[in-house]
């Protein structure tokens, strides 16, 4: 299945059209509130914002596996980042990307870009997927990846036609 055909539901349970997102490239980050890298949603925003126009998105989904560090409802988490980090690119529902009840974008995600020697699992929340224009899984980043690594790898993927 294609990364654009996986169905996905919005903060507020609404479907979310990831086919409108063919053509784009995205991001897809499994986000927490209580993290100690929590404050990369500013950073997220910040590219979100910077590259939008050119064709990218952020897909944030909440996610409370990983120390019960997002204990909230994806309702509430949207409100927490819009109103301590500005959040505006797109929070989706709350998911689990690990285990028997892993979201399929995540198992998809996960098949297409393993973490380190192989492991399929996430290991933490911050994990961020980046997918090209053309539906492929180009990279995954770990939580500490963050900044000019991740920007470069953007920057090379919006070139890409």
């Amino acid at each position: 299945m294609a990364i654009h055909d996986h169905v996905c539901y919005t903060h507020q349970g609404e479907p979310f059209n990831l086919h409108a997102l063919r053509g784009q490239v995205l991001l897809v980050v499994n986000v927490a509130s209580k993290c100690g890298f929590t404050p990369q949603l500013k950073e997220l925003e910040k590219l979100y914002l910077q590259y939008r126009d050119h064709g990218f998105t952020v897909l944030g989904f909440p996610c409370n596996q990983f120390g019960h560090q997002s204990p909230e409802s994806a309702e509430e988490f949207c409100a927490f980042g819009e109103t301590k980090y500005g959040v505006t690119f797109p929070l989706m529902e709350k998911v689990k990307v690990n285990g028997r009840e892993t979201h399929p974008l995540f198992a998809e995600l996960k098949n297409a870009a393993p973490g380190v020697l192989g492991s399929k699992a996430i290991k933490w929340n911050f994990t961020k997927f980046l997918v090209a224009r053309d539906g492929r899984v180009i990279a995954r980043f770990s939580p500490r990846d963050h900044g000019l690594p991740l920007r470069e790898a953007l920057e090379k993927a919006l070139e890409e036609h």
